[in-house]
């Protein structure tokens, strides 16, 4: 029995498989459990370690960087949604002097490191052209270009991947393209996009960190900060721990929530087993189905 890219394995393939599995899950428990006692033998989990997030001012400092760090994800995400939709309907234009500069911006941005991008527009223009940018704004900017531009070749080829049926079926039927991108490709596009696009964002709330470099009061910046504070005790590991968690429970809420989108948008059309299967047909009926 052969698959399209290799050969299924065979009992004894599936036995090793399963066997190298298990190895792998029991060499991970240990590493863990080892942390997990290293933590224990030098005292990381003892109460007088953990004081400092009793203090009312500390859990309010966390509360303010959690705040900067969700409003610069939600600033950039959105952004960068709107400036990667431009750059794709650029991408997929007929016309060359649209999708070619497209396809620099995309390309250049993308060959950028976010952390140099963030540099030049906070420290660059601020000492090369006399601009003013705020921590807040040159962060933003940086997650919006460069996650902008992935999600640029994101949607790009969502959209390519769709059978070409699709859009000639739409065409047959006197619709624009600006329609049939719309109203046609877009919706379904959308639904096979969606968990690329929920990384991508998943990936724009943990760059957000990056925004310490640059002094921008957000969650890792205060850690580093609680984390120095003799008088605390340098409480650098546990206050690193509850980092974690919260940017843990906040990817885990943001992967919840593509998960319920996904489901509201998914659709099963029923199907007449007996009748004849015809390509053009259902095609056809998407199209009216879509179109308003």
């Amino acid at each position: 029995m052969t698959a399209v890219l290799y050969d299924a394995p065979g009992p004894r393939a599936r036995r090793r498989n399963m066997l190298l599995g298990v190895v792998g899950v029991v060499l991970l428990l240990a590493v863990a459990g080892f942390v997990v006692y290293r933590f224990v033998v030098t005292g990381q989990f003892d109460p007088d370690v953990w004081q400092w997030i009793l203090y009312r001012n500390i859990q309010l400092l966390l509360l303010d960087a959690l705040f900067n760090t969700l409003r610069a994800f939600v600033v950039a995400a959105v952004l960068a949604l709107l400036f990667g939709a431009v750059l794709a309907a650029g991408r997929l234009s007929d016309h060359r002097w649209v999708s070619g500069p497209a396809t620099a911006v995309v390309e250049f941005f993308r060959a950028v490191p976010l952390l140099i991008l963030i540099f030049i527009l906070y420290f660059g223009l601020s000492r090369g052209l006399g601009v003013n940018v705020s921590a807040f704004t040159a962060l933003v900017l940086g997650l919006t270009l460069y996650n902008g531009s992935v999600l640029a070749e994101v949607f790009r080829a969502g959209v390519a991947s769709l059978p070409r049926g699709q859009s000639e079926a739409a065409y047959a039927l006197g619709m624009r393209k600006t329609q049939v991108m719309t109203n046609v490709l877009l919706p379904q596009a959308l639904r096979a996009m969606l968990p690329t696009i929920v990384s991508q964002l998943v990936v724009v709330l943990k760059d957000s960190a990056l925004g310490f470099l640059i002094l921008y009061p957000e969650l890792l910046y205060q850690a580093r900060f609680l984390g120095s504070q003799g008088q605390l005790g340098s409480p650098i590991l546990p206050v690193a721990m509850v980092i974690a968690a919260i940017y843990i429970t906040m990817c885990l809420l943001l992967s919840q929530c593509a998960n319920y989108l996904e489901r509201r948008t998914r659709r099963t059309r029923r199907v007449d087993p007996a009748a004849p299967f015809d390509d053009t047909a259902v095609e056809m009926e998407q199209i009216r189905a879509a179109t308003p």
